[in-house]
């Protein structure tokens, strides 16, 4: 699928009108980084979406549309969410992360985490203060690889046994995930249309937009950094309980950045008393977490009527797998593009896609769906809820075709698209956005902050 057909049939999902897509200039052609899968034309068609509707919103607050241009090697760039904070580039994975033999095959264990580590050390027979590397290779030698993936499952941690792309089709899981769409937006409650700001014309086209952002690792945060970089006034609310990992100071980009402690009576009432003046909610907690704290989307949409709820989840909401937790990195192995790239390269050696694309596309599906909601509330009514899953991004992939001799691509050199900014973690060095509006660029109003940096208000 060529990328403006791709852009065509997501712009259809959100339901936007079609004359908008007479606006966008896509440039490039897969292969931009070494992959048989169409990572190219996902970046580039997901940025795009993202930014044109956020354009579309714009022009439906009165000010003209604008042309948007988006290069695929540029936005491809841009999914890799590489950076260096005073120089160094981070460790981004911890140690123990990664790809082990079982005894009949593969499983990958994510471990970034330190609960997650420990109790994946722990389901191993290790003890998490003196174990290696090493010994978690010689103990997963011992295990089954679905037998652990469903013990891991079983202990609320995150592994994921390899499959290929058959093995998953005949799974239920697989099968659930194919018949539903890419993306839902739909309508959960009445409410009358919500009149945004005035936009002036110089103005980026989310601006005076208000989005809550109660989201870590990794999709949900791109799909905030996106909306920021459009304009939109977006708040990070992190629990001072929980911890972060280094990609955060990437994906801070624009926004504002809260502490409130959901366990407490207060820390809740803080939330609602955000949630009357914003006008998107977007989450990313594991399925459930954030509702039985009483912020499903009916109880926003009842406590603030006109509200756009965005809900991100590892394998979407049907199937057995719908409450797992679950990582880009993760699904990738269990839905068989690790596999399927092993197969591509000739070696049969299971290898991850170039970039956590099922993160980075998922998370401009998150603004693209928030800003399509959004231009549906101001016209129709209603409070909305948009819903995205790494899986169904990952189905959306595969369905978009393989690149014979992909592999062969080289990684492009990163630094024309790179800049500067002085940020609260240190010199932060990073892609910047690749979607080029005509009229108003995209780009970041507020510097990078650590969690807790600012007051929970507006």
């Amino acid at each position: 699928m060529n990328p403006l057909d791709a852009l065509t049939a997501l712009w259809s999902l959100g339901g936007l009108p079609p004359q908008a897509l007479a606006g966008i200039a896509l440039t490039g052609s897969d292969p931009v980084f070494p992959s048989s899968f169409a990572v190219g034309t996902a970046a580039q068609a997901s940025i795009a979406a993202a930014a044109l509707a956020a354009c579309e919103l714009g022009h439906e607050r009165g000010v003209p549309r604008q042309r948007v241009a988006v290069d695929m090697a540029h936005a491809a760039a841009e999914c890799t969410g590489w950076f260096t904070l005073d120089g160094q580039e981070p460790e981004l994975w911890d140690p123990f992360a990664g790809l082990y033999r079982c005894a009949d095959g593969y499983v990958r264990v994510h471990t970034n985490f330190p609960h997650h580590r420990d109790g994946a050390l722990r389901l191993l027979g290790l003890d998490p203060a003196t174990a290696t590397r090493a010994d978690a290779e010689q103990a997963l030698r011992g295990w089954k690889a679905l037998d652990f993936e469903q013990a891991a499952a079983d202990h609320a941690l995150v592994a994921t046994a390899l499959r290929s792309f058959a093995e998953w089709d005949a799974t239920p899981q697989g099968q659930a995930v194919a018949a539903q769409p890419l993306m839902t937006i739909t309508r959960i409650a009445d409410a009358p249309p919500r009149t945004l700001p005035p936009l002036a014309a110089d103005e980026r086209p989310l601006a005076g937009l208000r989005v809550l952002d109660l989201t870590r690792i990794l999709a949900g945060p791109v799909g905030g950094r996106a909306m920021a970089s459009f304009g939109a006034d977006v708040m990070l609310v992190n629990s001072p309980n929980l911890p972060n990992i280094a990609a955060i100071a990437e994906t801070s980009r624009g926004k504002r950045s809260a502490h409130i402690d959901l366990r407490s009576e207060a820390g809740r009432e803080a939330l609602w008393l955000l949630v009357e003046d914003a006008h998107v909610f977007s989450q990313g907690y594991r399925p459930g977490g954030l509702a039985a704290l009483g912020f499903s989307p009916e109880a926003l949409a009842a406590r603030r009527p006109g509200i756009v709820a965005v809900s991100l989840t590892a394998y979407g909401t049907q199937g057995s797998w719908a409450g797992r937790r679950g990582f880009d990195s993760l699904v990738q192995t269990a839905m068989g593009f690790n596999h399927a790239e092993g197969e591509a390269a000739g070696d049969g050696k299971p290898r991850a896609l170039p970039m956590q694309i099922l993160d980075q596309a998922s998370g401009f599906l998150m603004a693209f769906g928030a800003a399509a909601a959004q231009w549906r509330q101001s016209r129709e009514g209603g409070s909305w809820h948009v819903q995205v899953s790494l899986a169904q991004t990952g189905h959306w992939l595969r369905g978009l075709g393989r690149i014979e001799e992909g592999l062969r691509a080289g990684r492009p050199d990163l630094s024309p698209w790179l800049a500067d900014e002085v940020s609260g973690f240190g010199l932060l060095r990073a892609v910047r956005p690749s979607a080029q509006m005509a009229r108003t660029p995209a780009g970041y109003a507020r510097p990078s902050v650590p969690p807790g940096t600012d007051r929970p208000n507006w």
